[in-house]
């Protein structure tokens, strides 16, 4: 006698086998496809990272040459790691333009941090009319190229009395550098709850007591993104530095550098010290404060 299998079972069960097999297929083939995607974006960044990185470590080594030996074997090795070239540059003059561009550098960031965030923060918790007109007036500004207002920018210097001064470089850079940053911190100004604010007022704390004691301290990231960009813009600027500073005791970094390039020659060696001397200060800013760089972006984006 033979014993037949019931085949309700078996014709219940493959549906399901085959579905999993199929999940299991489709799961399969999109864990491929994001290793390549994944694979491509890194080789991306990879190739990204060398072209960047790569023309700093040829200055680097070259700032430890001769000028012969920069134009005999410019991408070798030195032979001969000539740290006087780094001395020289500093008392060349480095080390002045150095205090200069700190000095300028530093103004630059505390006077847009401050103006940026006490206009972002109006702009966010008080009920005005033409607050939207003066939002729009704010961003207006990053339409506008600073070469394009070179000469008017030039009279003006001239008529407040601060050219060549410290001041001609640090409300030029303020002023160009405040409608970014004011769309930035009202961005994350608009992520702080409310009820943190009105409980401030219920304890008897003022508009400006709850701006520096609860908006402030919440916002250190994005205030730090600010500063790190403005930082960069304020160490860089390049042409404002050579047509407001004439005086070789406030030139900064990146015009006094010219010094060391003459008409007939030039000491490539000590020009690619001093170069990677002004690069150090920007590159230990964000290395201190990527942290705050890269959060700030991101939670200061979320909201407009």
């Amino acid at each position: 006698m033979k014993l037949v299998e019931p085949q309700g079972d078996s014709v219940s069960h493959e549906p399901g086998i085959k579905k999993a097999v199929g999940v299991n297929v489709k799961s399969t083939k999109r864990k491929s496809s994001f290793s390549v995607v994944a694979g491509l974006i890194f080789l991306f960044l990879l190739l990204y990272f060398a072209a960047i990185a790569y023309p700093l470590f040829w200055m680097v080594i070259n700032s430890f040459k001769t000028t012969a030996a920069i134009f005999n074997d410019s991408w070798g090795l030195p032979k001969e790691w000539l740290l006087s070239n780094y001395t020289t540059a500093w008392e060349q003059g480095v080390s002045s333009y150095f205090m200069n561009s700190l000095i300028i550098t530093a103004g630059t960031c505390l006077l847009t941090v401050l103006i940026s965030s006490l206009c972002a923060y109006g702009l966010t918790r008080f009920q005005m009319k033409g607050g939207k007109f003066l939002l729009l007036f704010v961003s207006a500004g990053l339409m506008f190229s600073p070469q394009s207002s070179l000469i008017p920018l030039y009279e003006l210097v001239q008529k407040l009395g601060i050219f060549d001064t410290y001041w001609a470089l640090i409300l030029t850079f303020t002023a160009y550098r405040i409608p970014l940053t004011v769309l930035l911190i009202r961005s994350f100004f608009l992520s702080i709850p409310k009820e943190l604010e009105e409980s401030a007022y219920l304890d008897g704390a003022n508009s400006l007591q709850v701006f520096s004691r609860i908006f402030l301290p919440m916002s250190k990231p994005i205030l730090f993104t600010g500063v790190i960009l403005t930082a960069y813009y304020a160490w860089n600027e390049f042409l404002f530095s050579i047509l407001f500073i004439q005086t070789e005791d406030v030139k900064p970094i990146t015009s006094g550098l010219l010094v060391f390039k003459g008409a007939l020659s030039t000491n490539w060696g000590v020009l690619m010290a001093g170069l990677v001397i002004s690069a150090i200060p920007l590159i230990v800013i964000f290395l201190m404060m990527q942290k705050y760089f890269v959060r700030g972006l991101a939670e200061g984006s979320v909201k407009g």
